[in-house]
């Protein structure tokens, strides 16, 4: 008999806070179900296996790191849209270290909330580009960059590899300020190249 009030929106949540302290990588369905004090074959009732659980997990992470976006962005725009979005991404994988893993998945087709999220957290990039005058193809660009950047940026810092006797935080803030100046700057006509 399942635990009462488990639920697959509990096993989820428990999941999230589970990956967050142990790491994304560590947490597996023996872990979670030790964490809920249910037997392994319990936890089966609420998430197909492991992959239904990080699909799920990732849902939730991706729509988490897309309301932190949107809150951030609101009555922002330019520059002041951009250090708030980058900074937000930022806070959101330094509190949340497996969760913001996790959200680097593939949004399922299949899941539309999933679809969603992901396309939510794209569509606030989208909003401040379209404040530099960029849009279409040159957009998609522009969001591959500031993705690349940032997500980068965050990697890097969540593993200690920045070692250098700098302050984190300054570089932090150079490299969005240089993301504000090539932004300013983008090409209005199309480089050649494929892919």
């Amino acid at each position: 008999m399942p635990r009462a009030g488990l639920t697959p929106q509990v096993v989820v949540h428990e999941a999230a806070r589970l990956a967050d302290e142990v790491g994304y990588d560590r947490l597996t369905l023996a872990a979670l179900a030790n964490r809920l004090g249910v037997a392994l074959p319990s936890l089966y009732k609420h998430v197909r296996g492991a992959d239904a659980l990080a699909q799920k997990l990732s849902a939730l992470a991706t729509a988490e790191l897309a309301e932190e976006m949107t809150t951030a962005a609101a009555g922002r725009s330019g520059e002041d849209a951009l250090r708030a979005v980058a900074a937000a991404y930022r806070s959101y994988a330094r509190r949340h270290p497996g969760r913001y893993l996790s959200a680097q998945r593939v949004p399922d087709p299949a899941d539309p909330a999933h679809l969603a999220a992901g396309q939510r957290a794209v569509g606030v990039v989208y909003a401040i580009l379209r404040g530099y005058g960029i849009d279409g193809d040159a957009a998609v660009d522009a969001v591959r960059m500031f993705r690349a950047a940032v997500h980068g940026f965050v990697s890097l810092e969540a593993t200690g590899d920045f070692g250098l006797p700098r302050a984190v935080d300054h570089s932090f803030d150079q490299m969005v300020a240089a993301l504000g100046v090539a932004f300013r700057s983008w090409p209005t006509t199309a480089l050649s190249g494929t892919g």
